[in-house]
């Protein structure tokens, strides 16, 4: 990674891991190959008991913060990452995913034409078991987002300094804390967002989010929405579309 430029944009990359020896190599040399170069690289290890940490110390002074020490889960560990960013944007990597290398050019220049947005998102690959990759568009369908779930791909959003000391992640949640934050953030001011059609990230299927049962997605679901201010009625709302189309694909698999 080249020196941080001081008249140059900085953007702040945070990357959170736990345990993650098998890809973070992967992640932090997605990192070091950006095509845009004033970033302020930052990890987040929750104390990994494997080889994590011995991997980020081979990249020495390359990084430019290191965080180690337990933590209260992957949003604590989110929020820690941002506490201490210092760029105007930040974007977050987790250590089994990994940019495409002109990510965050791409995102910096959105931004410099659209300094009036505070979130600025794109489409993703998803990377199956076998590494195979398929694209993943943005669905821009505001019912589905509100009433089905996550629309947006998280890990290839880069968020404004200003956007984050609003409000953060909540920590009380496993796995829908994004979705909450992203909702709170569309139902304050929906002209927040900024979309970028292309794909900028990799992102493996093998998530939190994905290994849920339906009742804790539901109950997850449920509480994103209302603390993100949904009102009862519609949250009910959401609840009975998600059990329809989950009874729709379970019809239809027999």
């Amino acid at each position: 990674m080249n020196k941080l430029t001081p008249n140059k944009l900085l953007i702040s990359i945070i990357t959170v891991v736990y345990n993650g020896a098998a890809t973070i190599r992967q992640t932090i040399d997605s990192v070091m190959g950006q095509s845009y170069s004033n970033i302020e690289y930052i990890i987040v290890d929750g104390g990994s008991t494997d080889d994590t940490l011995k991997i980020i110390k081979e990249y020495g002074s390359k990084i430019s913060k290191v965080i180690s020490e337990s933590d209260e889960g992957l949003y604590d560990a989110m929020n820690k990452g941002i506490g201490i960013a210092n760029g105007e944007l930040i974007g977050m990597i987790n250590s089994d995913d990994w940019y495409e290398l002109d990510a965050v050019e791409s995102m910096v220049a959105a931004y410099k034409k659209n300094p009036n947005k505070t979130i600025f998102h794109a489409d993703r690959f998803d990377v199956d078991e076998k590494t195979n990759r398929e694209l993943r568009k943005f669905n821009p369908s505001e019912f589905k987002f509100m009433y089905y779930g996550m629309t947006y791909s998280h890990p290839s959003m880069f968020i404004t300094h200003s956007e984050y000391a609003k409000h953060l992640y909540n920590t009380k949640l496993c796995s829908l804390s994004d979705y909450q934050f992203v909702l709170e953030t569309f139902l304050h001011n929906k002209k927040s967002f900024f979309y970028v059609s292309k794909p900028i990230v990799n992102y493996r299927l093998n998530g939190i989010s994905a290994q849920l049962s339906l009742l804790a997605s539901l109950k997850e679901g449920f509480l994103a929405r209302r603390n993100a201010g949904m009102g009862l009625l519609k949250n009910i709302f959401s609840v009975n579309v998600r059990l329809l189309i989950s009874l729709v694909h379970k019809l239809k698999s027999n």
